[in-house]
């Protein structure tokens, strides 16, 4: 799920017959649940709008959900090598970097 950026983890608790759920990109911690899918997009809604406006009222900034964006600055041969990886696997050096990251970041 998603809002206004916001990405989110949600886990259901069998025991409590409820839905929990996490946003994952912001500086504060925001949390909502819901026992369907609509309660949950309308407590999630409810909880950014919340944690944007605490922050706004306390002249905090809420911090920007990440756009998926980097800049990245590395020597020539470093640029050279990953030019010549990402061809040897037959892929951009783009989709090299992403699939690159993305495996470390797992681990």
């Amino acid at each position: 799920m998603e809002y206004l950026g916001y990405r989110t983890s949600v886990e259901f608790d069998e025991e409590a017959d409820i839905f929990h759920g996490k946003v994952l990109n912001a500086r504060g911690v925001i949390t909502f649940q819901g026992k369907s899918v609509d309660e949950l997009h309308s407590a999630l809604k409810d909880s950014v709008d919340e944690y944007l406006k605490f922050c706004a009222e306390r002249g905090l900034d809420p911090g920007k959900p990440c756009s998926g964006r980097i800049s990245l600055r590395v020597s020539p041969d470093v640029h050279s090598a990953a030019l010549s990886a990402a061809a040897s696997e037959g892929m951009s050096l783009n989709a090299w970097i992403a699939q690159t990251v993305e495996k470390a970041a797992q681990s």
